[in-house]
């Protein structure tokens, strides 16, 4: 009889989706918003999570484990962790390099850790919570990627890692920087929540530093709501984030097992009596970011989805660049030479004699429902949260401050269709031959 319920009540949820997805109005030009970023759910999503719900798996569980172990093959790395936002996970990447296990490569107050200005905060904030300096460089406009002759600019006798994004799905150049990293000894942290299965020379991005961070907030990829994850090669580095994250725990079993490790009450560790409970053994100074098992499911469903989505992101992506071609004012975005990235957005940065300002274009595209962002805090030094950092600065940053002045950007997310991509450009082109 449970069980009947149960597929009812999943089949209903089936139905509500369909009902609702016929009501559904088509696009209208200047009347339907075209969001710049979005979650695309179906009714798999929905049932997945109303599934999990129906269960009470209101903690992390079995549905969270089979998620890391799917998408740590999806990348392409041995080991991911789930965590419950994209910032936890930047957060987990860097508090895990300083872990004592790490012994002198382990990352220690006021170490250097080179950054990009034109940035995201909470690729850097982690930095500065763990007593980091960052380093900040400057990025091409087209690309919005740093270069290799500023990271190795930038170096100094104090420099320990590299941390920093993908920029709107675009890969940095990451196989020469991970070789001077690897020469040099130095971390390097990929921020991929912008770029998942994007390439370069090859291979896919997140795969070559010692961690990569990935965000599912429903603007990303794919989505579960909130959460994040961190991944890695390395054992022993897994390890440590696993710890850190559950509360800083020494025990590795999962939750409700017990004694994995057939000595729960044999360790002597600290200075605890001999036999002290190994689950209650704490041998980091941790967090408690888990996600939820309801999270993963989502994640799970959506995973399936992830080829589909990033093929809908390119093709987006390819559409606006050749329709936007030619016009006055606009500097348009490239690939980093040697990749295919897997775009977050379509980035638009105004020509200095443009005629016109950001605003001005922006507004217009606000009043034709056509949504926009900001590159997320432009040049992060002239935000007020950053005041009273410490942090030290290579080369000019004009560029980082061009992006602060004059770049917006306008999705390519696969909720976008053909028909709405072709009315932004039609738009886009107006204002500016107007104008210029």
């Amino acid at each position: 009889m449970v069980d009947e319920v149960k597929q009812l009540i999943l089949e209903q949820t089936r139905k509500l989706h369909r009902d609702r997805a016929a009501g559904e109005q088509g696009f209208v030009p200047g009347v339907t918003p075209i969001l710049p970023s979005g979650a695309v759910l179906d009714e798999d999503d929905r049932t997945a999570l109303v599934e999990q719900a129906l269960e009470m798996r209101i903690a992390s569980g079995a549905m969270a484990l089979r998620f890391e172990r799917l998408f740590a093959r999806t990348i392409g790395v041995r080991k991911a962790h789930l965590t419950n936002s994209g910032s936890a996970a930047n957060l987990l990447a860097v508090a895990s390099l300083g872990a004592p296990e790490l012994g002198e490569r382990r990352l220690r107050p006021g170490d250097e850790v080179i950054t990009v200005a034109a940035s995201f905060p909470t690729t850097v904030n982690p930095l500065l919570q763990h007593g980091l300096v960052p380093v900040f460089v400057d990025v091409d406009l087209r690309t919005y990627n740093t270069t290799l002759d500023r990271i190795e600019a930038a170096l100094s006798p104090k420099t320990r890692g590299v941390m920093m994004a993908h920029t709107m799905g675009n890969p940095f150049p990451v196989a020469e920087i991970a070789q001077l990293c690897k020469d040099r000894g130095l971390f390097l942290v990929e921020d991929n929540c912008d770029a998942v299965l994007a390439t370069y020379q090859g291979r896919v991005t997140g795969t070559f530093g010692d961690y990569s961070t990935v965000s599912f907030y429903p603007a990303h990829h794919l989505t579960m709501g909130e959460g994040g994850c961190v991944l890695t090669d390395s054992l022993e580095l897994a390890r440590i984030v696993e710890s850190m994250r559950d509360w800083g725990r020494d025990c590795w079993c999962e939750p409700g097992q017990d004694n994995k490790c057939l000595k729960r009450f044999e360790y002597q560790l600290g200075d605890l009596p001999y036999g002290y409970d190994h689950k209650y053994i704490f041998s980091h100074v941790g967090y408690n970011l888990k996600t939820t098992d309801i999270q993963a499911a989502l994640g799970l469903s959506q995973l399936t989805k992830i080829a589909d989505f990033v093929d809908a992101r390119r093709r987006n992506w390819q559409r606006l660049r050749e329709g936007l071609d030619g016009v006055p004012g606009l500097i348009l975005p490239e690939a980093t030479p040697g990749s295919d990235p897997s775009w977050f957005g379509f980035v638009i940065t105004l020509t200095e004699d443009a005629g016109f300002h950001r605003r001005e274009i922006v507004d217009f595209l606000q009043s034709r429902k056509i949504g926009t962002r900001l590159l997320f805090a432009g040049n992060l030094i002239r935000q007020p949260a950053y005041k009273d950092a410490v942090y030290r600065v290579s080369g000019e940053l004009t560029n980082s401050d061009i992006i602060t002045e004059r770049t917006f950007w306008v999705g390519v997310y696969p909720g976008v269709t053909a028909e709405m991509i072709d009315y932004m450009i039609e738009s886009i082109r107006e204002f500016a031959q107007r104008r210029a």
